[in-house]
């Protein structure tokens, strides 16, 4: 019997709370769980689950939730380093980091410095700093695994052929709620027509980053900094039924793919579980009611983010944080409605595009050029409000 002990990071949200779902299935132990400020919900994880420790982001909400906890030993604590003090105490050998944006680039750097294997679900971190948290991993004998359902299946076909050199990786997109729209027809759809998204039920950042494929874009970079290929070596691939995850093309041209349903459960699961594989949450596949496997190449004309991913990360340095930071300022003005879908195209490829790039960053010049880029975003909000 394997020994798991699970620590999962930002329980209250989409990926966290599928998390919370396959610990309990699995009968895995949990030691602690974070979030930002949802004590309903939080507690009602830690009843069940009973880890030692909870970590919330906000005060307020932290006394609340060690009120509510005070019949039980569960030890609550509040703020930023007394979530990165629990991670590095904890006695979990496995987080799933499912924190989203850039704070979740604090946490996984602790859970690589206390040398737990990283089920990482946020891939802000990947894409702002990965040179950084891969020392760190290195360093302490920690472990990265993917829970992106296609980072998750390269990292699936990638297994016993890490000797046999990649030609290509096929990176699948949903197409997501605006699949063959030109820009004419986006223009005038809103947040609400953007969250409706045909296949995954996910956080809205996410959902928006998916209806504009700027997701898509953020997950190149992944692809490039995870199995160190160029961003040339990865293409995407359009395929409305979710159904192949992706595959890698090796210099044979043998293409070796990962098919399963639309179901987030089963890379968290597989994250939790390498290299074994157990009973899942997930339906099976039936290939006899599947009437079609499509394919076709995505629009870059129209959804120019995906086109300005692949710049930020021929550019590196930098660009990919100041794509990610300007990214999520955009979005949030896009969810309340004061810019729109073509303005947050504009705004985000002049603020990267109109950046002064670093090539060989420190964290800290990482760190500031994230702030920096909010603020240029925030500035470039309030010209077209």
């Amino acid at each position: 019997m394997i020994d798991r002990n699970l620590a999962i990071l930002g329980s209250t949200g989409s990926v966290g709370k599928q998390a919370v779902e396959i610990a309990e299935h699995l009968n895995i132990k949990v030691d602690l769980l974070t979030a930002r400020s949802s004590v309903d919900t939080i507690e009602s994880q830690a009843r069940k689950l009973r880890p030692k420790c909870c970590v919330l982001a906000d005060k307020r909400s932290a006394d609340i939730l060690k009120y509510r906890l005070s019949d039980t030993e569960i030890k609550v604590y509040s703020g930023e380093q007394s979530c990165l003090s629990a991670i590095e105490e904890s006695h979990a050998n496995i987080a799933v980091n499912a924190v989203s944006g850039f704070s979740g680039l604090l946490p996984a750097m602790s859970c690589a410095k206390s040398g737990k294997r990283i089920a990482m679900s946020n891939k802000e971190a990947i894409v702002i700093a990965y040179k950084f948290l891969k020392e760190e991993i290195l360093k302490n004998k920690s472990e990265l695994i993917p829970v992106d359902s296609e980072h998750s299946a390269i990292f699936q076909c990638l297994q016993g052929k890490k000797e046999n050199p990649i030609k290509r990786i096929v990176l699948t997109s949903s197409g997501g709620p605006f699949r063959g729209k030109k820009i004419n027809e986006i223009a005038k759809f809103n947040a609400n027509d953007a969250l409706a998204h045909p296949t995954w039920k996910m956080g809205a950042k996410i959902t928006i980053d998916s209806a504009t494929l700027m997701n898509k874009g953020f997950e190149v970079i992944e692809a490039v900094r995870l199995f160190e290929v160029k961003p040339e070596q990865v293409d995407v691939v359009v395929h409305p039924e979710s159904i192949m995850h992706s595959a890698v093309e090796y210099n044979d041209n043998s293409v070796i793919a990962q098919l399963g349903a639309p179901d987030m459960r089963t890379c968290i699961q597989y994250a939790i579980t390498y290299p074994s594989r157990e009973k899942s949450l997930a339906k099976s596949l039936d290939f006899a009611t599947i009437s079609k496997l499509s394919f076709e190449k995505p629009d870059y004309d129209t959804f120019k983010l995906l086109s300005l991913a692949y710049f930020a990360i021929k550019e590196d340095g930098l660009i990919p944080a100041v794509l990610n930071a300007s990214d999520e300022v955009a979005v949030r003005s896009f969810l309340n409605n004061e810019i729109s879908l073509l303005q947050l195209f504009d705004i985000v490829e002049n603020v990267v595009k109109g950046f002064k790039n670093i090539i060989n960053p420190s964290l800290d010049e990482i760190i500031a050029s994230d702030h920096e880029a909010r603020i240029l975003t925030e500035k470039a909000i309030a010209k077209v409000k």
